[in-house]
């Protein structure tokens, strides 16, 4: 089943964590934390551990670019198997919404990827037909995606030589969600023209062309969706549905008579309580949905009725991504320190908006079953799994089985060194440090508590003949890729910023971590976020941190103390084994900014009518490619300028 291939073998304290977390999963342990500290190949590991336990498995991660990051490394270690990449499918996201406060009411909103859409069933698709299938997914896998059992007892199978009339099979297509088209063939439509049937697969990049004889399919083929050349003649093929919320055809109007009765209900107590308003409004808005689902199957916002489609009690679990893996499956958490916060925090932000729309007449109360887990409902689906971070958090220590660690990284790099100064003058002291680094060649981050003083601060490095630039959560994604490419190349020698742990920054030419009051306790001085941020300057030989501090707190004191254990192991292996440190070499790529970028920043206001329409074309350009690149939230950014530009 699953097949690893890769150039390198494990190394380091690589072996043992994969032997460890190996044996655990064959002891049936439910929850093992393996803490690896950054730069030691936690991946590698996981990616090891699959292939020794030959498990389907389900990688969390807690955002979309962390999560293509890790689909393209599966995908590279496991080139023969099925992994698959499941995310939300929205490049745009408003959900409905009412404020009672302003008598205000938001329409639900949004633009589908189609890319990810097809993503997404070919995950499901392979769960249900293959059992060497690994698929990366964000926390969104855990919302309700409507019932395996209905999705997979949907499925039309067809052979050569079957006997099936031309209706039959056409009702049944249209009973799968594929929209009959015969103008324009694209993803989960089909097309008939004489005795070809062509249905676009909505999990795959190919049509299949089903060539009808009288009442008998005499062939079929996968041809291309664009040039229609064939790619190859199939014997059989199975079907899958083109959407996720079905039901069951025989069940269908005792499911709509059961909505209507709910309905009826639901509006009689809005009249009894005298909420005219809210009576007549629900009454107007359940009835059209009705009548659409009636005549077409589908509706917008089809989603809210699905506990009716699934058929289930009132206030239970929706069916999710970990439904349709079979029930011997692995799960892996990655930067679970992350994540399962994330995880955790889903239900009540979204019920309270339910909560909303129910009460003022929007939505039947069915509507909040249509919902993420609860964190009780995701704990007993979660079967055998593996958290994996530098930082575990409470959850991950408290109800591990084993803690693995994996603290050797295969450079030989060790932690950085602490030293703690005092506060008072941080800054003069903080300026002579960046001066011995620069006439070295290094770079320096500085992390500050509020935006207002990392702008401060940069303004008055400036002065100093420093360079310099800040980062802050205001400044653009392409932005920031630019200003961390352009530390890299040595235009500027410090970064100042507040939270540098969300950018996913890599900088080996980083030797100085410094992070002004430390001793400040909070969310970004806790001893996971002191932690993290340790870790930049661990990709450096001369790597150093430098906490500005009047006391120690008890967050400065568990990092100071986490980071010397680890360092101690680290120069133990390295002695034993004879390994001299090494820093990270890494090629500095493009940071994917084109010159229309740059011009958009620097010179928009310049730009004739002519030059601005030309730039817009460009940008929708780089738009698109970036949603293809499954970079959705520079896509996003994009899209913004390009309405800026219009205006």
């Amino acid at each position: 089943m699953f097949n690893l291939q890769s150039e390198y073998q494990p190394t380091g304290d690589q072996p043992q964590a994969i032997k460890e977390l190996t044996a655990g999963i064959k002891r049936n342990l439910p929850l093992q934390t393996l803490l690896g500290v950054t730069g030691s190949g936690k991946t590698f590991t996981m990616a090891n551990v699959i292939a020794n336990t030959q498990k389907p498995t389900l990688i969390i991660a807690h955002n979309k670019t962390l999560a293509a990051q890790l689909w393209a490394e599966m995908k590279e270690y496991f080139p023969e198997n099925e992994v698959h990449y499941f995310v939300s499918y929205y490049d745009y996201y408003q959900p409905e919404a009412y404020i009672p406060a302003t008598d205000t009411y938001i329409e639900k909103d949004l633009e589908i990827n189609d890319e990810i859409d097809k993503l997404r069933h070919g995950a499901t698709h392979a769960l249900l037909t293959k059992k060497d299938v690994i698929i990366v997914a964000t926390v969104s896998c855990i919302y309700g995606l409507g019932s395996p059992q209905i999705y997979a007892s949907n499925q039309l199978s067809l052979r050569k030589g079957q006997t099936v009339k031309q209706s039959a099979l056409l009702s049944k297509l249209s009973s799968m969600h594929y929209e009959r088209n015969d103008v324009e063939l694209k993803r989960g439509r089909f097309r008939v023209s004489g005795e070809n049937i062509d249905v676009y697969l909505a999990y795959d990049d190919v049509v299949l062309r089903i060539n009808l004889n009288f009442d008998s399919i005499d062939q079929m083929r996968l041809i291309h969706p664009v040039t229609y050349q064939p790619i190859k003649e199939v014997d059989e093929e199975t079907i899958f549905p083109a959407k996720h919320y079905l039901t069951k055809e025989e069940n269908f109007e005792k499911i709509l008579a059961k909505m209507e009765r709910d309905l009826a209900r639901e509006v009689q107590v809005f009249s009894d309580a005298g909420q005219i308003v809210e009576a007549q409004r629900l009454k107007q808005r359940t009835k059209y949905d009705l009548e659409m689902i009636r005549e077409t199957g589908h509706v917008k916002g089809i989603e809210n009725y699905s506990r009716y489609f699934d058929e289930r009690p009132a206030g239970s679990a929706p069916s999710v991504l970990l439904d349709y893996f079979p029930k011997n499956h692995l799960l892996i958490i990655d930067e679970s320190h992350m994540t399962i916060p994330q995880i955790g925090g889903m239900f009540n932000g979204d019920q309270a908006r339910k909560d909303n729309l129910i009460a003022h007449g929007f939505r039947l109360q069915a509507a909040r079953d249509n919902r993420p887990l609860k964190f009780s409902e995701f704990a007993e689906r979660m079967g055998q799994t593996i958290a994996v971070s530098a930082t575990p958090g409470d959850f991950e220590l408290t109800n591990a089985d084993q803690i693995v660690e994996q603290l050797i990284r295969p450079t030989g790099l060790i932690d950085p060194e602490i030293e703690i100064r005092p506060v008072d003058k941080q800054v003069p002291d903080l300026i002579a440090e960046i001066k011995k680094r620069t006439d070295s060649g290094q770079r320096t981050l500085v992390t500050t508590l509020t935006k207002r003083m990392s702008e401060d601060l940069t303004e008055y490095l400036t002065e100093q003949k420093i360079k310099v630039q800040y980062l802050h959560s205001e400044i653009i994604t392409t932005e920031r890729s630019e200003i961390l490419k352009q530390l890299r190349e040595g235009k500027f020698d410090v970064l100042v910023g507040i939270n540098l742990l969300r950018e996913g920054l890599d900088l080996p030419e980083v030797s100085l971590v410094a992070i002004l009051d430390a001793d400040k306790e909070g969310f970004l001085r806790s001893a996971t976020s002191l932690i993290q941020t340790i870790g930049r300057a661990a990709r450096h030989l001369d790597g150093k941190v430098i906490l500005y501090a009047n006391t120690e707190t008890k967050s400065i004191k568990q990092a100071v103390r986490e980071t010397n254990r680890r360092r101690k192991i680290q120069q133990e292996y390295n002695q034993t084994h004879g390994i001299t440190p090494a820093s990270i070499i890494k090629a500095i790529k493009e940071s994917g900014l084109t010159s229309s970028g740059r011009l958009l920043k620097n010179d928009q206001k310049k730009l004739t009518r002519q030059q601005r329409a030309s730039l817009i074309e460009n940008l929708k350009e780089e738009m698109r490619t970036a949603a293809e690149n499954l970079d959705f939230e520079r896509a996003a950014i994009i899209r913004d300028e390009i309405e800026k530009l219009k205006r």
